[in-house]
């Protein structure tokens, strides 16, 4: 047991990096569509390219959206209104004709009639509650069928039917009229407005209900396609009926695949296809970026974008499938730049595509649409801390986007009449969505603790409280550190490393010779030299602490890591020469690594570029006469010195590279010593 927990303490950065991808991808699988994938693109208004296509069950044909929305329409507009019809006011009208009839009529029209007279009301009553009398007239037409409901039952009739108010005084004159009461006509009219009541309404709740009931019974499926049948050969176009079987059986497909016993392999595969995903990225920067993959805050920053891009492009889909493309994917590639570096970010950017790839609809599309723009992203914005540089980008990234849909929309259907605008507006607002990456980057840096180039351009400002007491207590330093930024910003540029990084590095590399800036040649105003007083071994001792105070120093002011891994390696493991030299001619027995400066070497382009330009810089201050042939013996023989030593052994530059930065010494030590060419006479 004490044996397994020695293992797990010595192999914790592995542990956590094997946790780290586990949890990455059962969150990235959970994530994942719960369906199988249909294996085939159906591109419609293409041939199929495939071999022939059989049923491999049963499967319902689906109706296409217009068809559906066809027999809503049809729905609607054949849909049989429902009216009320209420059976107590015809009860309470008849139960108050006597009443009625009394006081209108005087004793001398009555003459014994009374009976006659009521009985008579009491019939046309009957006629007009025979289907109601409508309280308000609706647009409905008169031939036109209605369901009359009374109680629990519904009657359907004709609404021409149903007496409207405008028609009544029509309906009782004509009633009398056939009557023998002609002569009291008034008095019985007067009973009759004195009675009647509208008792039919227009039932709008129950209509809806109705109506709304046959909606959601509609069947979304017309016919079947038996298990075996021939769904389509190879060459036909797919289009019309082929494409809705088509569809219809991919969606069979993958909702039936899901649903069975398969269940676990589809997990299992999605599982295996993540983590392979994974495991290529993770093998990538374990090969070519050793140092990143040491650092696992690093590593979990990496895993963390990309499980942020598929959760945000998940809920997209969720929310809105025809969005997908608002998600502003370029971030992830842009933001790993700003950190890391773009090759890197392009890696990674490309594997969180593949892996979008099983969310999103029309996967190849999408995916040449991605990967395109984060190829243009990488190519644009080379320097992220340019707003003006990332506006162009975003531009550029929009512009990619509609040009490639247009491509693919004249693929597909053969013209551009077909292009949505919606579409072209997802682009839009997806680009708008890229400039996020500025405060997003912001929030990282607070989140993880690392550094971004825009946290560099701050710090590269001379007017920083660290480096103005650097220039103060020892200005012969800030001086050469000023010369050795800009040497190294122009070897970094040419050979296309981080040039605000190693400028950065370069003001800062020297800082710890402010604890004793007398001991430092730059600093030395007078003749009166501080080591003269000193043994060689105490003065080299000096020498070589500057790197350990300079580390005190930089993290005692919170600066970033990568800027502390500058002044860690730029004298590497070399000796300091002078003092050991001078301590081997009083000391034959003089060990060389008592004057050695406690390392590591570079492990980056960066560091590399500035331990030359540091070395060559300082070391030019020592020359009498610089001629052209002087400057560039003198450059070759520090760099070359240096790579003997194989100071470079670590650090991600070539041969190739370091002549480049070679090449940018001799000329710009030529331009600081005013050497002119030498004309002929």
């Amino acid at each position: 047991m004490k044996k397994f927990v020695n293992n797990l303490y010595k192999n914790q950065a592995l542990f956590y990096k094997v946790f780290l991808f586990a949890l990455t991808a059962v969150l990235i699988v959970y994530l994942l569509p719960r369906g199988g994938n249909f294996k085939y693109e159906i591109p419609k208004g293409k041939p199929w390219q495939y071999e022939n296509l059989y049923a491999p069950f049963d499967f319902a044909i689906l109706k296409s959206e217009e068809e559906i929305q066809q027999e809503r329409q049809q729905i609607r507009n054949n849909h049989t209104p429902y009216f009320q019809y209420n059976q107590e006011i015809p009860k309470q009208v008849k139960a108050e004709v006597p009443d009625v009839v009394y006081e209108v009529f005087p004793d001398s029209l009555l003459r014994n009639r009374e009976i006659q007279i009521i009985g008579f009301v009491n019939e046309t009553l009957e006629e007009v509650y025979e289907f109601g009398l409508l309280q308000a007239n609706n647009r409905v037409e008169d031939n036109q069928l209605v369901y009359l409901r009374k109680g629990n039952e519904a009657f359907e009739i004709s609404y021409k039917n149903i007496l409207k108010q405008d028609e009544v005084r029509n309906f009782l004159n004509t009633e009398i009229e056939q009557s023998n009461l002609s002569y009291i006509e008034n008095e019985l009219l007067e009973v009759f407005f004195n009675l009647i009541e509208p008792n039919v309404s227009f039932d709008s709740e129950f209509t809806q209900r109705e109506l709304q009931s046959k909606l959601d019974n509609i069947s979304y499926t017309r016919g079947n396609i038996e298990q075996g049948s021939r769904v389509i050969a190879r060459g036909e176009v797919v289009e019309g009926n082929k494409y809705n079987i088509l569809r219809s059986l991919k969606n069979e497909y993958e909702s039936q695949v899901w649903s069975e016993s398969n269940y676990k392999w589809i997990i299992v595969g999605y599982s295996v296809l993540v983590a392979l995903a994974l495991l290529m990225l993770l093998l990538f920067i374990r090969k070519y970026r050793q140092e990143i993959f040491e650092n696992n805050v690093k590593v979990t920053f990496i895993f963390f974008n990309i499980l942020f891009m598929v959760l945000l492009t998940k809920l997209v889909v969720n929310f809105n499938i025809d969005y997908v493309y608002v998600v502003p994917l370029c971030i992830l590639p842009l933001t790993l730049k700003a950190f890391f570096d773009a090759r890197l970010g392009m890696f990674t950017h490309v594997i969180t595509v593949l892996l979008l790839g099983f969310i999103v609809p029309n996967s190849y599309e999408y995916m040449f649409l991605q990967i395109i723009a984060g190829i243009v992203t990488i190519l644009t914005v080379s320097e992220l801390y340019k707003r003006a540089n990332l506006f162009v980008s975003v531009g550029q990234i929009t512009l990619v986007y509609i040009i490639s849909y247009f491509a693919f929309t004249v693929i597909q259907e053969g013209n551009i009449a077909d292009v949505e605008g919606e579409v072209l507006l997802t682009f839009l607002l997806g680009g708008l969505a890229t400039l996020f990456v500025q405060p997003l980057i912001y929030i990282y840096e607070k989140i993880f603790g690392m550094v971004s180039d825009m946290s560099l351009l701050e710090l590269s400002d001379t007017n920083s409280k660290l480096l103005k007491e650097l220039s103060e207590k020892a200005p012969g330093t800030f001086h050469h550190s000023l010369n050795v930024a800009n040497l190294a910003e122009a070897a970094a540029n040419e050979i296309n490393a981080n040039a605000m990084l190693v400028r950065v590095g370069a003001l800062y590399h020297d800082i710890g010779k402010m604890k004793n800036p007398t001991y430092f040649s730059e600093n030395q105003t007078s003749a009166v030299n501080s080591h003269d007083e000193l043994a060689p071994r105490e003065s080299a001792q000096i020498i070589t602490d500057h790197v350990i105070n300079g580390i005190e120093i930089a993290k005692k002011h919170n600066l970033p890591d990568r800027v502390i891994d500058f002044i860690r390696t730029h004298h590497g493991t070399t000796t300091v020469y002078f003092f050991y030299m001078k301590e081997k001619e009083q000391n034959d027995n003089a060990v060389a690594d008592d004057f050695r400066y406690p390392g590591p070497i570079p492990f980056s382009k960066e560091t590399a570029i500035l331990m030359m330009c540091d070395s060559v810089e300082a070391a030019s201050k020592s020359l009498k006469e610089p001629t052209a042939g002087v400057i560039d013996n003198f450059v070759e023989k520090i760099i070359d010195k240096q790579m003997k030593e194989e100071q470079f052994l670590n650090a991600n530059i070539t041969f190739k590279e370091i002549q480049v930065v070679k090449k940018i010494l001799k000329r710009k030590l030529k331009n600081i010593f005013h050497l002119r060419v030498e004309y002929p006479e």
